[in-house]
């Protein structure tokens, strides 16, 4: 037995301040649109450290060549969770809106949070697949279903919905202003605000 295997586990560092809103859903659930309207809203009201991290944006250029094997599905989950923790752990509120297809994987990040001290609150963005479909904001859908594309969150590849989210929004039900009120009475509710 060696040095490191006689390590303690790693307990929970006290919380900083800072803490991540994870918002995760199926393909144009809304995800990034209300991660934006809620980062204008913060800022608006003087909240000066928000940073929204959008999962597309940090694969291009944190997980470029990533692939959408389970693997690296995990892999980029877990990186923008590190980034998220680690802005969060000084003091930032991290937005982050991230598809984030596995509860396993999701479950990985929020312990990463613990370790880092930083607060950590998951956002069902609760859109249903029918609904996303016809927003199809990236042309996902309609690729998926000429076959041009495989392995679509929700349609062809799982999607395990968290079952006890901190907040749930139903974004088909509620306008935008509203979804937003949501997120912004959750964070003052826990003392982010």
């Amino acid at each position: 037995m060696t040095a490191l295997d006689q390590r303690p586990e790693p307990r929970p560092a006290p919380v900083t301040g800072g803490a991540t809103l994870w918002l995760t859903g199926l393909p144009s659930a809304g995800k990034t649109t209300l991660a934006t309207a809620l980062a204008a809203r913060l800022r608006a009201d003087g909240v000066e450290r928000v940073e929204v991290l959008d999962g597309d944006e940090v694969r291009e250029f944190l997980s470029k060549g990533l692939g959408f094997t389970r693997e690296d599905r995990d892999t980029n989950v877990l990186r923008i969770g590190w980034v998220a923790a680690s802005l969060a752990r000084h003091g930032v509120l991290v937005l982050a809106s991230v598809i984030s297809p596995f509860a396993e994987t999701r479950a990985a990040v929020r312990e990463l949070h613990g370790t880092k001290g930083a607060g950590f609150l998951e956002v069902h963005v609760a859109t249903p697949v029918e609904v996303c479909s016809e927003r199809d904001v990236k042309g996902l859908y309609a690729k998926q279903a000429s076959g041009e594309i495989s392995g679509l969150t929700g349609v062809d590849a799982p999607y395990e919905a968290p079952t006890a989210p901190d907040l749930r929004v139903p974004t088909q039900e509620q306008t935008l202003e509203q979804s937003v009120d949501q997120l912004h009475s959750l964070l003052t509710a826990r003392g982010l605000l």
